[in-house]
């Protein structure tokens, strides 16, 4: 069969850009599966009216809040349920260039089985405060793969190819909130699913929200990597054997 994709929103009381962010999504023709990660009543009302508006959107309503990861899971496992081969994960604050969805899609194509990492470009709008962790991150993630593979842990904007990523989420522990994206990334590169890095505009509006808890989200994400670095000890000989298995073009393009 060829590959079916769809775009999976997570959505925790953001109203401000949603319809934007759904109207430029409407030029791409990809349906939606948008997660309402225990909002607000007012919130789930508005999202109702919007998707009602938004005909190829369908919304899933967790009564509590998961956190982010947890409404990413929740809709990737309906994705890869309703039969789509591949989802991509977009943020609902309007962060992300929409109109690099078809890059993302095209480097799928040619590589249907890799993950396609969206590589922030920022502009001068970035928080300082989110740039610091992030390099510390970029630093841990290298060590937990042993390599230079994943570019970039922590943006919200990819594609997954559904059959490994579900399989995954079903057999392994992965974060739910903040912690998540880093963490999937991880361990879908321990499962020798291919990395793909696409360099993408990412931009932090000035009247935007945003519900990274500095301490307590970078507490989290501390205790992610401590669980990470332990778990490539375990694997430090599958991911040496890696870089003597794989030729040296493909341990560059990735």
């Amino acid at each position: 069969m060829p590959p079916n994709y769809c775009i999976i929103i997570p959505n925790y009381n953001h109203t401000q850009y949603i319809e934007q962010v759904l109207q430029q999504i409407s030029q791409q023709q990809l349906p939606v599966i948008m997660v309402n990660d225990g909002s607000s009543e007012e919130t789930k009302s508005f999202l109702i009216e919007v998707a009602d508006r938004f005909q190829f959107v369908s919304l899933i309503h967790l009564e509590t809040n998961q956190g982010k990861g947890g409404a990413v899971i929740r809709g990737l496992l309906e994705a890869h349920q309703q039969g789509y081969s591949h989802a991509i994960q977009v943020d609902a604050d309007g962060q992300h260039a929409i109109k690099d969805i078809p890059n993302f899609i095209s480097l799928s194509q040619n590589a249907p089985e890799a993950v396609i990492c969206g590589i922030p470009d920022y502009d001068e709008s970035v928080p300082l405060g989110r740039l610091i962790p992030r390099y510390i991150t970029h630093f841990w993630v290298w060590v937990e793969t042993l390599s230079f593979r994943i570019k970039d842990s922590m943006c919200g904007f990819r594609l997954y190819p559904l059959s490994s990523t579900a399989e995954l989420i079903r057999n392994a522990h992965i974060g739910k909130r903040m912690d998540f994206d880093t963490e999937i990334l991880v361990k879908l590169d321990w499962k020798a699913v291919p990395i793909t890095n696409l360099p993408t505009r990412v931009t932090y509006p000035e009247d935007g929200s945003s519900h990274f808890r500095m301490w307590q989200d970078n507490w989290l994400i501390t205790k992610m990597h401590t669980r990470l670095f332990f778990g490539m000890l375990l694997r430090l000989p599958k991911l040496i054997a890696r870089h003597f298995t794989q030729s040296p073009k493909s341990r560059y393009e990735r």
